[in-house]
């Protein structure tokens, strides 16, 4: 346990692609608890793996965190007094330790190399380096120590592995899961340093966390296997009384919920799994994100949070300040979270629904550019966006759901009002543009408008409604009639109707 009274958190990413909500939703937990502690949430990047490091993805997952709006307190963007914040970084320190480890008697040096594994493997389905073999391989327990000291001094390549100890079980308190215990006879003696003196995740993590006094560690359910050889390292190095608390988080799993949530999935089921747009710089091909389908950050974020955790009440949506304020890690699950496309959709729609038209302004703004229209008057759009906000899940559906308010339509539904067209319809219409050239221009008034005329006409007010809507808009969709035709004006109004009508006769 820590003995650290500030609360310091990290979410430690590898630079490695495209930022699966998973891992947001684990940024978002660290800074959920240390805001709520009054803490720091550190970005840390874990870069040892230098094989998989991705140029742009470092500055992709600031900017999802950026626009999520989970904000690191410390960071490479924002170093503060524990950088520096890349591992790449803080290569010198973690020899030390690993040699420290070694003379101990708690790791030591491995020869074997990548074709001897290999052929170990062949020979052994199911070989891992323990203690059941680690004496009959090349390293450091089965040479003498003349031999050793000859391979070190002519520079030959070899890893630093930590001893397992045989027969013991190691445990932990988890903050999600309570008592958590390991055998270490079924622990592998991984790999601490690497032949190229770069630490593996196990040593840095451990050797980073004390460096930087993390005080509590959130992080995904597929890392508890690592946690006996992190329990022996913290042991091991001596810092036993500073190790954070640990709190796994339960996966996010397939919509059918066998296995955690994955991106072949989304594109198999036709949705995001990442938080905003990657390109991959080697292949050039495109993963979609939640911010390009025209997700909401609060709408978003909101959703993740209701994966694996709830407040024991009803309410579903959250501000991050309501949830920065309820988070307790006590209501956050020991089971997988089955991720509902469906479900995230209606957090958006609700979301899209509640915002004030200035924050979707620029979005729209930018809708309406793109489709070609120019100069259009703002407060004329905020009221168009008023109409058709809960028509929207979202942003980009404005267009789709708004169009025929910027441009008159060339399509029309056609075949939803000529099989049921009369001559007494089209002296209706005739009647009504007529009369809509002296009417108030509001919707309650056009609505009395209408319908006297319909009463007169001795029709009924439903087989006159939707042919009005089609020579408004095109087809059956779209908010109030009544205040399409506000909206549009007095002239567009009676411009519509005279095009279309001709076409139902």
């Amino acid at each position: 346990m820590s003995s650290q009274n500030n609360v310091r958190v990290r979410f430690a990413p590898s630079p490695t692609g495209g930022l699966h909500l998973g891992g947001v939703r684990t940024a978002l937990f660290n800074y959920l608890f240390a805001k709520q502690h009054q803490g720091e949430f550190i970005l840390r990047i874990e870069d040892t793996d230098q094989t998989r490091f991705v140029p742009g993805a470092e500055a992709y997952i600031n900017e999802c965190l950026s626009w999520c709006g989970i904000i690191p307190d410390e960071s490479p963007e924002k170093p503060g007094a524990f950088g520096p914040y890349r591992q790449s970084e803080r290569k010198p320190s973690y020899r030390q330790y690993a040699e420290q480890l070694v003379e101990k008697g708690y790791a030591y040096y491995a020869f074997d190399t990548a074709e001897e594994l290999e052929e170990q493997r062949k020979l052994f389905p199911n070989f891992r380096y323990s203690q059941e073999n680690r004496l009959s391989l090349r390293n450091s327990l089965s040479l003498s120590a003349a031999e050793t000291q000859q391979l070190l001094a002519a520079g030959t390549a070899h890893t630093i592995r930590i001893k397992v100890p045989e027969n013991e079980v190691v445990s932990f308190e988890d903050m999600i899961r309570g008592k958590v215990s390991f055998e270490t006879s079924l622990v592998d003696d991984k790999v601490l340093l690497k032949a190229d003196g770069m630490p593996t995740y196990h040593l840095a993590v451990v050797v980073d966390d004390k460096a930087m006094q993390i005080s509590h560690i959130f992080r995904g359910e597929e890392w508890l296997p690592s946690a006996p050889v992190h329990l022996l390292l913290w042991e091991y190095l001596g810092w036993k009384s500073d190790m954070p608390q640990w709190a796994h988080l339960p996966l996010i799993l397939k919509p059918e919920g066998n296995g955690k949530l994955s991106k072949r999935d989304g594109d198999r089921l036709g949705f995001p799994v990442y938080a905003m747009n990657w390109i991959d710089p080697k292949s050039g091909d495109l993963t979609k994100g939640f911010r390009e389908l025209g997700f909401l950050p609060e709408a978003f974020v909101n959703m993740l949070a209701l994966l694996g955790w709830n407040d024991g009440t009803a309410q579903e949506i959250f501000t991050l300040e309501e949830l920065v304020e309820k988070f307790t890690v006590d209501r956050v699950s020991k089971s997988g979270a089955k991720f509902d496309f469906e479900k995230a959709k209606w957090f958006n729609h609700e979301w899209i629904k509640n915002a004030d038209n200035e924050v979707l302004m620029p979005q729209i703004n930018q809708i309406i550019g793109n489709n070609g229209v120019q100069n259009v008057d703002a407060t004329f759009v905020s009221n168009v966006l008023t109409a058709v906000k809960e028509r929207l899940t979202y942003v980009s559906d404005f267009w789709t759901q708004a169009s025929f308010f910027f441009v008159s339509p060339d399509v029309y539904d056609v075949d939803a009002v000529k099989p049921k067209w009369t001559a007494q319809k089209t002296a209706f219409f005739e009647d009504i543009i007529q009369g809509l050239a002296t009417q108030d221009w509001n919707a309650g008034a056009l609505e009395l408008f209408f319908k006297d005329k319909v009463a007169a006409s001795g029709m009924k007010v439903g087989e006159l409604m939707m042919p009005f809507r089609v020579m408004l808009v095109g087809g059956k969709f779209g908010p109030d009639v009544f205040r399409i035709a506000e909206l549009l004006g007095k002239e567009a109004v009676i411009a519509r109707i005279q095009k279309a009508l001709p076409l139902f006769i």
